[in-house]
């Protein structure tokens, strides 16, 4: 085991005290996070009401039974579906029922084990790319913004196996500036006002994607008409010939490109925070991080890291478990009960919202030694399954969790076989959360290459 440093890596500051309405509202569009109680990660449950009555879960019994054991009965909640329904659509993501579970067999074989092993090629060139502008850059580094480049590189490539129509600059910025307009909770949200009702801040923001479906929809109708023959299947290719192994069903061309674009958007932006997160955290704890590099110079000599490696690799992977742990980009997930039901011995009444704070799970003390500090090799023995979360549990985990894992461990090993990583005074990231745990003001950090 490691000797932890003194301090604790940057955290969220959590309430101590009640918010009210307003609060709770002008909390909420600054950072999410910040309206979890600190007792939260002390209890197993904490109810409240604001506007709704409300219940934050964070004990993994109780975790398992909405997840697993009763998932019908808890669906996503409205205010989920009113943020990404513009976006994404019905799609895998946000559906329910029926209508998600023919979409979710009729992807998985997209994502075996198999398919997502062809594609590490692609990881390795993007690990590849992002060691090249690394040893370009002069002075200090925003690794966060690096990272969103790299995962880009590699979900554009995956999807759509990098078609000169695919604009990644534009498509990017389309989805960046949907996000900050559209996710941030109203004050509608926060009392509980009807889904039906519309909430200003969003009535135009799912304008500006509307090139991203164009673009989209044109890479579809092409390769419908003129299949690829060179090289392993994309997900598009995967997702033209995907059919629910019960009732033959196949996506039509708008559930198409509506769960593409649910892959663009999360299949690039939850690993490239999770690389960033961990970037940070070698560049915190330097021991951690020349044992890592260790690793992988010596399973990787001067080449960057391939999908064959993960099994040489396995401290590179604990760090990539313990950033998802600190700092889980889906950090805040919301549901709706729709029956009566009881956990942790507390009443829930149809209507109401439960929260499962990941943020919180992750960090909670009867769950964790040392919740706050940064030790990788907790995950030298694995966790309670409903402890941790950040993919999510049950029928409707994350379909992509497998693709993230290798991917995140192909360019973080190549990186940190490459360069040394150091922190800068006064440049911390601030962990915000609005759709996803992000680092306010970037991860800048010194990047020196190895000798």
């Amino acid at each position: 085991m490691f000797d932890l440093p003194q301090a604790d890596p940057a955290k969220v500051p959590l309430a101590v005290h009640p918010l009210g309405l307003w609060g709770t509202a002008m909390t909420a569009r600054r950072n999410v996070l910040e309206l979890i109680p600190a007792i939260a990660t002390r209890q197993p449950i904490v109810s409240g009401k604001t506007g709704v009555r409300w219940h934050m879960v964070m004990d993994p019994v109780a975790l398992r039974r909405v997840l697993k054991e009763r998932v019908e009965d808890y669906p996503k909640s409205n205010t989920t579906k009113l943020i990404l329904n513009p976006a994404i659509g019905d799609s895998l993501f946000v559906a329910e029922g029926a209508h998600w579970r023919w979409q979710r067999r009729a992807a998985a074989p997209a994502f075996a084990q198999r398919h997502v092993e062809a594609l590490g090629p692609v990881m390795t060139a993007a690990a590849e790319a992002s060691s090249r502008r690394l040893s370009a850059a002069k002075g200090p580094v925003d690794l966060f913004q690096e990272t969103v480049a790299a995962t880009f590189e590699v979900i554009a490539d995956v999807t759509f196996s990098g078609d000169g129509m695919f604009d990644r600059a534009a498509v990017h910025a389309s989805i960046d500036a949907y996000i900050a307009q559209a996710a941030t909770l109203s004050m509608m949200d926060v009392i509980g006002l009807p889904g039906w009702l519309p909430r200003p801040g969003r009535l135009f923001a799912g304008q500006g994607l509307k090139g991203v479906k164009d673009i989209a929809d044109q890479a579809i109708a092409a390769r419908a008409k003129v299949a690829r023959t060179d090289g392993p299947p994309d997900l598009l290719d995967l997702l033209l010939v995907a059919q629910d192994p019960e009732t033959k069903r196949s996506m039509s061309p708008d559930e198409l490109r509506d769960n593409l674009l649910t892959f663009i958007v999360a299949g690039h932006e939850t690993t490239a925070l999770t690389l960033a997160w961990a970037l940070y955290l070698c560049a915190f704890d330097p021991a951690v991080q020349e044992a890592a590099a260790h690793e992988a110079r010596t399973a990787l000599g001067d080449r960057a890291a391939t999908a064959a490696d993960l099994g040489a690799l396995p401290l590179t992977m604990r760090i990539v478990n313990e950033s998802l742990r600190l700092y889980p980009p889906a950090a805040f997930l919301s549901r709706t009960a729709q029956v009566a039901d009881t956990l942790c011995g507390r009443e829930v009444r149809p209507g109401d919202t439960v929260m499962l704070p990941v943020y919180a799970l992750h960090r909670h003390h009867d769950l964790w030694d040392r919740p706050d500090a940064f030790a990788p090799d907790r995950f030298l023995t694995a966790p309670d399954r409903y402890a941790f979360l950040p993919f999510g549990a049950g029928p409707r985990i994350c379909i992509g969790a497998s693709f993230a894992l290798q991917e995140a461990v192909i360019i973080l090993s190549t990186l940190l076989a490459r360069f040394r990583f150091a922190r800068i005074p006064g440049r911390e990231p601030q962990p915000r959360m609005i759709l996803t745990l992000r680092p306010h003001g970037g991860v800048w950090l010194s990047v020196q290459p190895r000798d």
